[in-house]
């Protein structure tokens, strides 16, 4: 029987080997390594979409088919389906069963009610305060309506203020305050009707003068309502004019008033005006921080 010789390994092929065997398990940690960012992203894009989704059918009212929300997203329908799913698994959301619509679910309601009760309309105008200050070095305030009227509940002035005999907790007129002319224009409530006949009755025939002779409420009333904004000139505090915007809760309710004012002098005051326009755009702007969705949005 013929015997076979084994040939001894050489030295340069054992350490060829041991190379391979401590490189190949290196080889795969840096794979699983490489491949963790990866995943991550995965997962973050993944929450992303859901996020999208469920903030798409917020924007349509709340309740959309699957195609009206695919298309709002601007994702496919079976891509935005296997979303759903999982947001109807958290609660999230839910699916009419007689129309195969979905709907925002409990805890989606439950989140916005959270967010609602945080959505103090002076805290969230605070910042726009600020930028009024700042950008048109005005002074500037936001008032809501207490139990004696038009109250200043927060108060900006820039470096070099113009000086006003009014401060936080001061009371504004109705009728001759631009603060107070948007709260009459778009409260509906009869306290404040009667307290602006009241100012009527007492006001003089200057003042009066400055209002319609055959129905000054309703007309300015009116004017608001038409304008979306109030203005004055040298009515409420002479040498001041003011421009005022309203601030709107998510009810589509007015929950303030926010206004700038300056010397007559040097101060526009007409609504489309630079000061008009900034203190309109910021009041929308704290209005859909609040949760205020304008009609036909």
């Amino acid at each position: 029987m013929e015997s076979r010789k084994t040939t001894p390994r050489r030295p340069a092929a054992k350490a060829a080997e041991a190379a391979e065997a401590t490189t190949a398990p290196k080889v795969a940690g840096e794979t699983k390594a490489a491949a963790a960012p990866r995943e991550r992203r995965q997962r973050v894009q993944s929450a992303q979409t859901g996020m999208a989704v469920l903030k798409g059918l917020a924007r349509l009212g709340g309740r959309a088919s699957l195609s009206g929300l695919a298309a709002c997203v601007g994702e496919s329908p079976a891509k935005v389906h296997r979303y759903l799913v999982s947001l109807i698994e958290e609660g999230l959301v839910a699916q009419d069963t007689a129309t195969q619509q979905y709907l925002l679910g409990v805890e989606a309601m439950m989140i916005g009610v959270a967010a609602m009760r945080q959505a103090d309309p002076v805290r969230i105008a605070e910042p726009a305060l600020v930028r009024l200050r700042e950008t048109l070095e005005v002074t500037s305030f936001v008032a809501v309506m207490g139990n004696k009227g038009p109250t200043i509940i927060r108060f900006e002035e820039p470096g070099l203020p113009v000086t006003v005999n009014v401060r936080v907790g001061s009371v504004m007129s109705l009728l001759w305050s631009s603060t107070g002319r948007v709260f009459l224009g778009l409260l509906d409530d009869t306290r404040v009707l009667a307290q602006a006949e009241e100012e009527l009755a007492h006001a003089d025939a200057s003042l009066r003068a400055q209002l319609s002779a055959s129905d000054p409420i309703g007309t300015l009333r009116r004017d608001v309502q038409a304008a979306r904004c109030a203005s004055v000139r040298d009515t409420n505090l002479k040498g001041i004019s003011a421009v005022s915007a309203p601030l709107f809760d998510h009810t589509g309710k007015l929950c303030g008033v926010l206004t700038a004012l300056g010397a007559t002098g040097g101060f526009d005051a007409t609504p489309e005006g630079p000061n008009g326009r900034a203190v309109r755009r910021e009041a929308q702007a704290v209005s859909a921080l609040l949760g205020y969705v304008p009609r036909g949005a």
